[in-house]
Protein backbone atom coordinates (compact mmCIF):
# COMPACT_ATOMS: atom_id res chain seq x y z
CA UNK A 1 0.00 0.00 0.00
CA UNK A 2 1.50 3.43 -0.89
CA UNK A 3 1.03 5.89 1.90
CA UNK A 4 1.75 9.93 0.59
CA UNK A 5 2.96 11.44 3.63
CA UNK A 6 2.08 15.03 4.34
CA UNK A 7 3.87 17.66 6.76
CA UNK A 8 2.56 21.18 7.80
CA UNK A 9 4.93 23.63 5.15
CA UNK A 10 4.47 26.85 6.80
CA UNK A 11 2.44 27.87 9.89
CA UNK A 12 -0.15 25.47 11.63
CA UNK A 13 -3.58 27.45 11.50
CA UNK A 14 -5.47 27.62 14.72
CA UNK A 15 -8.86 27.50 13.02
CA UNK A 16 -11.63 25.69 10.67
CA UNK A 17 -12.01 27.99 7.95
CA UNK A 18 -12.83 28.27 4.06
CA UNK A 19 -9.90 31.02 4.22
CA UNK A 20 -6.28 28.64 4.60
CA UNK A 21 -5.08 27.41 0.98
CA UNK A 22 -5.25 23.88 1.01
CA UNK A 23 -1.97 22.18 1.56
CA UNK A 24 -2.55 18.85 -0.48
CA UNK A 25 -5.11 17.71 -2.87
CA UNK A 26 -6.46 14.63 -1.64
CA UNK A 27 -8.27 11.90 -4.36
CA UNK A 28 -10.52 9.93 -2.48
CA UNK A 29 -9.14 6.13 -1.91
CA UNK A 30 -6.04 8.05 -1.85
CA UNK A 31 -3.96 6.99 1.92
CA UNK A 32 -1.97 9.64 3.43
CA UNK A 33 -0.27 9.97 6.72
CA UNK A 34 -0.48 13.55 8.56
CA UNK A 35 2.00 14.56 11.03
CA UNK A 36 1.05 16.61 14.02
CA UNK A 37 2.09 18.83 16.57
CA UNK A 38 0.53 18.45 20.26
CA UNK A 39 -1.91 20.77 21.43
CA UNK A 40 1.05 23.12 22.47
CA UNK A 41 2.98 23.29 19.38
CA UNK A 42 5.67 21.50 21.10
CA UNK A 43 6.16 24.46 23.62
CA UNK A 44 6.11 22.21 27.15
CA UNK A 45 8.49 19.89 27.37
CA UNK A 46 8.67 19.82 31.05
CA UNK A 47 7.83 20.76 34.50
CA UNK A 48 10.12 24.20 34.54
CA UNK A 49 8.11 25.35 31.47
CA UNK A 50 4.87 26.69 33.04
CA UNK A 51 1.75 27.25 30.36
CA UNK A 52 1.64 31.08 31.50
CA UNK A 53 5.38 31.47 30.18
CA UNK A 54 5.08 29.60 26.78
CA UNK A 55 2.05 29.43 25.23
CA UNK A 56 0.43 32.04 22.96
CA UNK A 57 -3.63 32.67 22.68
CA UNK A 58 -3.88 30.00 21.02
CA UNK A 59 -3.78 26.07 21.64
CA UNK A 60 -4.55 23.25 19.37
CA UNK A 61 -2.67 23.78 15.71
CA UNK A 62 -4.21 21.90 13.16
CA UNK A 63 -2.42 19.92 9.84
CA UNK A 64 -4.13 20.82 6.81
CA UNK A 65 -6.57 22.09 5.21
CA UNK A 66 -6.58 19.12 2.51
CA UNK A 67 -8.62 20.10 -0.40
CA UNK A 68 -10.82 16.63 -1.16
CA UNK A 69 -11.72 16.14 -4.70
CA UNK A 70 -15.08 15.32 -5.46
CA UNK A 71 -16.17 16.91 -2.31
CA UNK A 72 -19.05 19.69 -2.63
CA UNK A 73 -21.51 21.05 -0.06
CA UNK A 74 -24.58 18.66 0.39
CA UNK A 75 -22.24 15.43 0.83
CA UNK A 76 -20.74 13.85 3.66
CA UNK A 77 -16.15 13.04 4.05
CA UNK A 78 -15.78 9.61 5.25
CA UNK A 79 -12.66 9.44 7.29
CA UNK A 80 -11.33 6.10 8.15
CA UNK A 81 -8.53 6.44 10.09
CA UNK A 82 -6.41 3.88 9.58
CA UNK A 83 -3.32 4.34 12.54
CA UNK A 84 -2.72 6.84 14.81
CA UNK A 85 1.12 6.53 16.50
CA UNK A 86 3.08 8.52 18.69
CA UNK A 87 5.94 10.51 17.26
CA UNK A 88 7.64 10.76 20.50
CA UNK A 89 8.36 8.95 23.72
CA UNK A 90 6.69 11.17 25.85
CA UNK A 91 3.41 13.50 26.75
CA UNK A 92 2.18 16.22 28.75
CA UNK A 93 -0.70 17.13 30.22
CA UNK A 94 -1.00 20.52 32.74
CA UNK A 95 -3.24 22.42 34.59
CA UNK A 96 -3.83 26.28 32.58
CA UNK A 97 -5.23 29.02 34.93
CA UNK A 98 -9.01 29.59 34.20
CA UNK A 99 -8.84 26.28 32.25
CA UNK A 100 -11.20 22.80 32.78
CA UNK A 101 -13.90 21.46 34.25
CA UNK A 102 -13.70 22.27 38.17
CA UNK A 103 -12.62 25.71 37.84
CA UNK A 104 -13.73 29.00 37.67
CA UNK A 105 -13.19 29.89 33.48
CA UNK A 106 -13.92 32.60 31.62
CA UNK A 107 -17.60 31.21 30.45
CA UNK A 108 -18.08 30.16 33.62
CA UNK A 109 -17.09 33.19 35.57
CA UNK A 110 -16.72 33.33 39.73
CA UNK A 111 -14.54 35.04 42.20
CA UNK A 112 -12.34 32.10 42.99
CA UNK A 113 -8.67 32.11 42.37
CA UNK A 114 -7.09 30.13 39.96
CA UNK A 115 -6.23 26.61 40.00
CA UNK A 116 -2.17 27.01 40.30
CA UNK A 117 -0.22 25.83 36.95
CA UNK A 118 1.67 22.41 36.82
CA UNK A 119 2.78 20.43 34.60
CA UNK A 120 3.25 16.05 34.41
CA UNK A 121 5.10 14.63 31.85
CA UNK A 122 4.26 10.85 31.03
CA UNK A 123 6.67 8.74 29.47
CA UNK A 124 6.59 5.45 27.16
CA UNK A 125 7.74 2.26 29.27
CA UNK A 126 8.29 -0.89 27.46
CA UNK A 127 5.34 -2.35 28.27
CA UNK A 128 3.61 -0.20 26.18
CA UNK A 129 2.06 2.29 29.48
CA UNK A 130 3.05 5.63 29.54
CA UNK A 131 4.36 6.58 33.41
CA UNK A 132 3.69 9.57 35.55
CA UNK A 133 7.60 8.61 37.47
CA UNK A 134 6.97 6.30 39.70
CA UNK A 135 3.55 7.44 40.87
CA UNK A 136 0.82 5.70 38.29
CA UNK A 137 0.60 4.63 34.98
CA UNK A 138 -2.09 4.79 31.96
CA UNK A 139 -3.01 2.31 29.32
CA UNK A 140 -2.22 4.00 25.94
CA UNK A 141 -5.66 4.96 24.04
CA UNK A 142 -4.60 6.97 20.89
CA UNK A 143 -6.98 8.91 19.29
CA UNK A 144 -7.41 12.69 17.83
CA UNK A 145 -9.06 15.41 19.37
CA UNK A 146 -9.61 17.79 16.93
CA UNK A 147 -10.15 16.71 13.31
CA UNK A 148 -13.08 18.65 10.92
CA UNK A 149 -14.01 20.23 7.94
CA UNK A 150 -14.50 23.54 7.17
CA UNK A 151 -17.65 25.67 8.19
CA UNK A 152 -19.41 27.74 5.54
CA UNK A 153 -19.04 30.75 6.48
CA UNK A 154 -17.61 31.77 9.81
CA UNK A 155 -14.14 30.40 11.13
CA UNK A 156 -14.06 28.53 14.00
CA UNK A 157 -11.46 28.27 16.44
CA UNK A 158 -9.59 25.32 16.89
CA UNK A 159 -10.41 25.23 20.85
CA UNK A 160 -14.02 24.94 19.71
CA UNK A 161 -16.11 21.98 18.41
CA UNK A 162 -19.55 22.38 16.55
CA UNK A 163 -21.39 20.75 13.89
CA UNK A 164 -17.88 20.76 11.65
CA UNK A 165 -16.30 18.73 14.26
CA UNK A 166 -13.47 20.39 15.68
CA UNK A 167 -12.20 20.05 19.50
CA UNK A 168 -14.61 17.19 20.33
CA UNK A 169 -12.36 14.68 22.27
CA UNK A 170 -13.97 12.02 21.55
CA UNK A 171 -11.89 8.93 22.21
CA UNK A 172 -14.05 7.07 19.37
CA UNK A 173 -12.02 8.97 17.22
CA UNK A 174 -9.38 6.01 16.96
CA UNK A 175 -7.54 3.33 14.78
CA UNK A 176 -10.11 1.01 13.12
CA UNK A 177 -13.12 3.74 13.39
CA UNK A 178 -14.65 5.86 10.51
CA UNK A 179 -15.66 9.23 11.33
CA UNK A 180 -18.61 11.15 9.09
CA UNK A 181 -18.07 15.32 8.64
CA UNK A 182 -20.62 17.20 6.92
CA UNK A 183 -19.00 19.04 3.67
CA UNK A 184 -19.89 22.70 4.02
CA UNK A 185 -17.29 24.18 1.12
CA UNK A 186 -15.90 22.53 -1.94
CA UNK A 187 -13.38 20.48 -1.35
CA UNK A 188 -14.61 20.00 2.42
CA UNK A 189 -10.76 21.69 3.50
CA UNK A 190 -10.44 18.56 6.13
CA UNK A 191 -7.69 19.65 8.94
CA UNK A 192 -6.95 17.25 12.00
CA UNK A 193 -4.75 18.10 14.94
CA UNK A 194 -4.26 17.61 18.85
CA UNK A 195 -3.23 13.83 19.09
CA UNK A 196 -3.69 12.00 22.73
CA UNK A 197 -2.05 9.35 23.82
CA UNK A 198 -4.97 8.60 26.18
CA UNK A 199 -7.91 10.66 28.24
CA UNK A 200 -10.53 9.80 30.80
CA UNK A 201 -14.48 10.73 29.00
CA UNK A 202 -14.91 14.34 29.95
CA UNK A 203 -11.71 15.62 29.72
CA UNK A 204 -12.13 16.79 33.67
CA UNK A 205 -8.92 19.21 33.58
CA UNK A 206 -9.07 20.48 29.86
CA UNK A 207 -5.75 18.55 29.34
CA UNK A 208 -5.44 15.19 27.57
CA UNK A 209 -1.92 13.01 27.55
CA UNK A 210 -1.08 15.51 24.63
CA UNK A 211 1.23 14.21 22.19
CA UNK A 212 2.68 14.90 18.31
CA UNK A 213 1.78 12.39 16.21
CA UNK A 214 1.32 10.40 12.75
CA UNK A 215 -2.34 9.48 11.65
CA UNK A 216 -2.85 7.55 8.76
CA UNK A 217 -6.15 8.16 6.95
CA UNK A 218 -8.02 7.19 3.62
CA UNK A 219 -11.02 9.51 2.89
CA UNK A 220 -14.41 8.57 0.94
CA UNK A 221 -16.57 11.18 -0.29
CA UNK A 222 -20.73 9.88 -0.19
CA UNK A 223 -22.56 12.07 -2.76
CA UNK A 224 -25.59 13.86 -1.51
CA UNK A 225 -26.06 12.38 2.00
CA UNK A 226 -26.13 15.33 4.13
CA UNK A 227 -25.23 15.83 7.51
CA UNK A 228 -25.88 17.79 10.36
CA UNK A 229 -23.52 16.87 13.29
CA UNK A 230 -20.54 13.96 13.19
CA UNK A 231 -21.02 10.62 12.81
CA UNK A 232 -19.06 7.84 13.76
CA UNK A 233 -19.09 3.80 12.94
CA UNK A 234 -16.72 1.50 14.81
CA UNK A 235 -17.23 -2.25 14.13
CA UNK A 236 -19.57 -2.50 17.34
CA UNK A 237 -21.72 0.65 17.14
CA UNK A 238 -22.63 3.37 15.75
CA UNK A 239 -22.57 7.10 17.01
CA UNK A 240 -23.79 10.55 16.76
CA UNK A 241 -21.92 13.43 17.81
CA UNK A 242 -23.73 16.77 19.70
CA UNK A 243 -21.88 20.08 21.16
CA UNK A 244 -23.62 22.88 22.91
CA UNK A 245 -24.07 24.47 26.34
CA UNK A 246 -25.73 23.48 28.68
CA UNK A 247 -24.50 19.84 28.67
CA UNK A 248 -28.00 18.73 28.54
CA UNK A 249 -27.92 20.65 24.76
CA UNK A 250 -25.21 18.23 23.31
CA UNK A 251 -26.81 15.13 24.73
CA UNK A 252 -30.33 16.27 22.87
CA UNK A 253 -28.36 16.95 19.77
CA UNK A 254 -27.12 13.68 19.95
CA UNK A 255 -29.97 11.31 21.23
CA UNK A 256 -32.16 13.52 18.30
CA UNK A 257 -29.56 12.98 15.53
CA UNK A 258 -29.92 9.12 16.25
CA UNK A 259 -32.82 9.19 16.27
CA UNK A 260 -32.39 10.98 12.84
CA UNK A 261 -30.40 8.60 10.92
CA UNK A 262 -32.08 5.30 12.28
CA UNK A 263 -34.90 7.04 10.75
CA UNK A 264 -33.76 8.61 7.00
CA UNK A 265 -30.92 5.47 6.59
CA UNK A 266 -32.24 2.11 7.74
CA UNK A 267 -35.92 2.63 7.74
CA UNK A 268 -37.33 3.05 11.20
CA UNK A 269 -40.44 4.66 11.55
CA UNK A 270 -39.53 7.92 13.55
CA UNK A 271 -40.85 6.71 16.83
CA UNK A 272 -39.42 3.38 16.71
CA UNK A 273 -36.41 4.80 16.45
CA UNK A 274 -37.08 7.27 19.57
CA UNK A 275 -38.09 3.98 21.42
CA UNK A 276 -35.14 2.01 20.79
CA UNK A 277 -32.86 4.88 21.18
CA UNK A 278 -34.41 5.40 24.81
CA UNK A 279 -33.93 1.54 25.56
CA UNK A 280 -30.89 0.94 24.26
CA UNK A 281 -28.31 4.03 24.04
CA UNK A 282 -25.42 4.93 25.84
CA UNK A 283 -24.49 8.43 26.33
CA UNK A 284 -20.91 9.31 26.91
CA UNK A 285 -19.22 12.78 27.57
CA UNK A 286 -16.21 13.72 25.63
CA UNK A 287 -15.65 17.09 27.04
CA UNK A 288 -16.95 19.54 29.55
CA UNK A 289 -14.50 21.91 29.23
CA UNK A 290 -14.14 23.26 25.82
CA UNK A 291 -16.38 26.28 24.71
CA UNK A 292 -19.38 23.89 24.06
CA UNK A 293 -19.39 20.47 25.70
CA UNK A 294 -19.49 17.49 23.80
CA UNK A 295 -21.74 14.09 24.18
CA UNK A 296 -21.47 10.63 22.03
CA UNK A 297 -25.04 8.66 21.34
CA UNK A 298 -24.20 5.02 20.51
CA UNK A 299 -26.01 2.09 20.17
CA UNK A 300 -25.04 -1.55 19.00
CA UNK A 301 -24.63 -2.14 14.87
CA UNK A 302 -26.68 -4.18 14.74
CA UNK A 303 -29.52 -2.48 14.73
CA UNK A 304 -28.25 -0.64 11.76
CA UNK A 305 -27.91 -4.03 9.72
Amino acid sequence: MTIREIRQPGDHPYVFGRYHAPIAHITPGEVVALYTEDAFEGKITGPETLPSQVLGKYLNPQTGPLYIEGAEPGDTLAVEILAIEPTRDWAVSTLIPYFGGLTSTTLTRTLQDPLPERVWIYRRQPDGMWAYGDRFAVSARPFMGTIGTAPDLEALSALTPHMHGGNMDVPDVCAGNIVHLPVNVPGALFSTGDCHVAQGEGEACGVALEISGKITLRFAVLKQTPILWPRILSPQEIMTVGSARPLEDAARIALGEMVDWLTKSYRYDRWDAYQLVSQTAKLSVANLVDTYYTVVAKIDRRYSD
